[in-house]
């Protein structure tokens, strides 16, 4: 079956002027209603005006605003990026794998500085500092029973940071009965519970009748390994002490007042350079109210230290401090231990 086309037929008569468009004058148009195949590109060469001189670059394909072999975001004669990153250097310090925890606020604990060179395990807390503040912690029972427990301590920055946790390693036998004179091993952590630095103080005497038997505090740091020691020096009207480093020779001297005696101000144990002449530091028990002084043996103290002293006698720096607490400032029977001198 076969279908022929349709003629136009308008929805409207013809007699209103609604009829089949004219197709007869098509043939005279002249642009073709069908498009040409392709569409002229622009003429072979750039358009100049007659006489006129081709600029250089100006050619045939010539682009404006590219240089030729120009490629975007690359100067002229720019070399080329290398294929692959070149190795640090040989001496180049390795990159850091575990980037330190960030900062913490006051109460938290102090983050890891970078390591100096040669620094034992644990010391690098002391590096970028010149501060350090101890606090004991308060024992109830031994405040209202009079009954002696181990010491424990937080030794924090100056911002109120946790750089170490102290405590006394000792049995009951010997803090009852010795009470502030007794020897001691003292464990000092860092914030994972990792021993960092050991504290050893043998039996000994602390009166001014005994010369020849004098207090000492060996410091080891990691445990196992001598990075100094503080000793007592023979004096009747102040308590001095030598700082000596772990060949033995003296680094640093601590001279304290006449009267240790603590009321209603600080005690200060200065430090001294080698020749006793020179204040580089100081220890300082501070006052820590009426209530706290009278009832129970929790002292604050402060330590202050030049920035660049080496981290090994700023750890036996806070091992004088904890020998001086216990010679001056510890309770025994409720009693303080502190009077004038050394008698």
């Amino acid at each position: 079956m076969s279908h022929k086309q349709t003629p136009y037929s308008p929805n409207f008569p013809a007699s209103q002027g609604y009829a089949p468009p004219d197709e007869g004058n098509k043939k005279n148009e002249s642009y073709p209603m069908q498009a040409q195949g392709g569409y002229p590109g622009p003429p072979p060469g750039p358009m100049l005006p007659p006489g006129a001189q081709p600029l250089p670059g100006m050619h045939a394909g010539f682009q404006p605003g590219f240089q030729p072999g120009f490629q975007p975001g690359f100067a002229a004669g720019y070399p080329q990026p290398q294929p692959g990153y070149p190795h640090p250097q040989p001496g180049y310090p390795a990159p850091v794998i575990q980037q330190p925890a960030p900062a913490q606020g006051p109460g938290g604990w102090m983050t890891i500085p970078q390591a100096p060179a040669n620094c034992p395990p644990g010391l690098e807390y002391l590096s970028m500092i010149d501060q350090l503040l101890v606090k004991q912690k308060v024992e109830l029972l031994e405040a209202f029973v009079g009954f002696e427990t181990n010491n424990k301590y937080t030794v924090k920055n100056s911002l109120g940071q946790k750089v170490y946790y102290a405590v006394e390693d000792n049995d009951c036998c010997t803090r009852n009965c010795c009470g502030p004179m007794r020897p001691f091993d003292m464990k000092i952590m860092d914030n994972f519970r990792n021993e960092v630095i050991h504290l050893h103080r043998p039996l000994a005497c602390d009166s001014c009748w005994c010369p020849c038997w004098l207090q000492s505090m060996e410091v080891t740091a990691p445990p196992g390994t001598v990075v100094g020691s503080i000793e007592q020096e023979w004096s009747i009207c102040k308590p001095c002490y030598v700082i000596k480093n772990a060949a033995g020779d003296v680094v640093l001297r601590i001279k304290g007042p006449f009267c240790t005696y603590s009321i209603c101000g600080d005690v200060e144990f200065n430090v001294y350079s080698r020749d006793g002449e020179t204040k580089v530091g100081k220890i300082t028990k501070q006052w820590s109210g009426l209530a706290r002084e009278m009832f129970t043996d929790s002292d604050y103290f402060g330590i202050t230290f030049p920035m660049d002293l080496d981290v090994r006698i700023k750890a036996v720096l806070l091992g004088a401090c904890f020998l001086i607490d216990f010679m001056f400032f510890e309770k025994s029977g409720n009693q303080e231990s502190d009077g004038p001198g050394m008698l």
